[in-house]
């Protein structure tokens, strides 16, 4: 009975020697058991990992302009519910939080050489005078910008002088711009070619995104700015 006592802490201990030898094993042979629980646990296949954000610049682009460029984004009004934007250089020019934007045209003109917003109006072309936009686009001078964005319908007032002094400012689809057609659009004047900067979509029952409106649109890009300031 005397040996037993002293066996059995030679066998706990031998016991206990002989596990955490094993875990040491089954773990690695580098380092202790502990160590390499340590290294399974902070290992990065087990860590919790979020993907970085995608840088935005001026006006959300995501890349940056070149020097001697203004950014840009114009988005139309979706249906009659959510109203136009209109930013530049990472300044909003016209949005419904600046409470500046209206049913038909919005417009925001802009000075080429330095990017100063000169004036922005919106214009009823449903039950407002075409006169008002007339008077607004006939006086422009040379390298002025003009920023164009559509909400709900941009086109039942306009006549024929209008979508003259559009095409004239760049634009290819001022000609055919019809009820509720949704419709973005960077010019200037004296272009001497037909503006990039561009998007019209037609009102259409078979292709609306909603009821009775297109889907809205999204433009945005790097405009070169002038060297000739504006008159």
């Amino acid at each position: 009975m005397r040996v037993a006592g002293p066996l059995r802490i030679v066998v706990l201990i031998l016991t206990a020697g002989l596990t955490w030898i094993m875990g040491s094993i089954l773990l690695g042979t580098h380092g202790t058991g502990f160590s390499r629980l340590q290294q399974l646990f902070s290992s990065p296949e087990n860590a919790v990992t979020t993907e970085p954000r995608a840088r935005k610049y001026k006006c959300g682009l995501p890349q940056p302009c070149p020097e001697q460029h203004l950014a840009f984004r114009v988005v139309s009004g979706a249906a009659n519910v959510i109203g136009p934007k209109i930013c530049l250089e990472d300044k909003m020019l016209m949005s419904s939080v600046k409470d500046n934007v209206g049913r038909g045209l919005n417009i925001a003109l802009v000075n080429g050489v330095n990017g100063e917003l000169l004036e922005a109006r919106s214009f009823d072309m449903w039950a407002g005078d075409v006169n008002d936009l007339l008077k607004f686009i006939r006086p422009l001078h040379e390298g002025t910008l003009v920023f164009v964005a559509s909400y709900d319908d941009p086109a039942t007032k306009m006549n024929d002088e209008t979508r003259k002094i559009f095409s004239e400012l760049g634009s290819t689809n001022a000609k055919e711009l019809a009820f509720r057609d949704s419709w973005v659009f960077v010019g200037a004047k004296g272009v001497q070619d037909k503006s990039p900067f561009e998007q019209h979509v037609k009102n259409s029952k078979n292709t609306n995104k909603y009821e009775g409106w297109p889907e809205a649109l999204e433009l945005e890009g790097c405009i070169p700015q002038r060297t000739v300031g504006t008159q």
